[in-house]
């Protein structure tokens, strides 16, 4: 497979040519109901959206988190179902990670419309690119990663997050971890230095002007 410049074939941000200097939170891996449902309670008490980039064989196992996200104006996207890295996967494996992952989320929430894809590890190749938009998926990296996986403190992902922020950015961070690290170490699936992180973050970007919003539809699309 061919592995791209994602910058070029993914889009990274939006482009913002409002005053609403809007951003976007993303959070990967998920649902995991030690960490997600934290992460929507700090959504609620700030009433601000974002989007969730879950893993097929999780979103099975935990559609009442599924419709909670729902239900609660957040959108679900697509995260393949079991979070491989695609780029070293033959084109039927790729097909299936995606095309299976967008159909348990609708089966574990039926209004659930999943509009994004993103590559896990983000691996874009033709072939990903090609399945996604044939799956009628947006394909979606990030512009800001605190890294907040790797557990490199609260204060550090805050950090992280405002050094780098700009309007049009679209936010990484993660209510979750991957099949494959499960069980890695004892704190490898723990995400509540993110959960805390977000608490000081969501204000401090309001301080700072920006509005955190939902992405917009794929076809209003921007500048890359």
């Amino acid at each position: 497979m061919t592995h791209l410049d994602c910058s070029c074939e993914a889009r990274g941000e939006y482009a913002d040519r409002t005053e609403s200097r809007g951003v976007y939170l993303t959070f990967d891996d998920g649902p995991n109901p030690l960490c997600t449902p934290n992460v929507l309670d700090v959504l609620a008490e700030h009433r601000v959206p974002a989007t969730f980039f879950v893993i097929g064989a999780y979103a099975a196992d935990q559609p009442k988190l599924i419709r909670r996200m729902v239900a609660e104006g957040h959108e679900v996207a697509n995260h393949t179902m079991t979070h491989p890295d695609l780029s070293r996967c033959e084109l039927a494996e790729v097909q299936q990670e995606i095309l299976t992952a967008s159909r348990v989320i609708r089966m574990a929430c039926p209004q659930a419309s999943p509009r994004h894809m993103r590559a896990p590890y983000g691996m874009w190749t033709e072939e990903v690119l090609a399945t996604s938009a044939r799956a009628g998926l947006a394909a979606l990296h990030w512009s800001v990663d605190p890294r907040d996986w790797s557990r490199p403190g609260v204060d550090t992902i805050v950090n992280a997050v405002m050094a780098s922020i700009r309007p049009g950015a679209i936010v990484l961070l993660h209510d979750g971890c991957p099949p494959s690290e499960l069980g890695r170490g004892t704190h490898a699936g723990l995400r509540d230095q993110t959960v805390l992180a977000l608490s000081n973050l969501i204000p401090a970007l309001h301080v700072r002007g920006f509005s955190i919003r939902s992405l917009p539809q794929p076809h209003q699309t921007g500048t890359l």
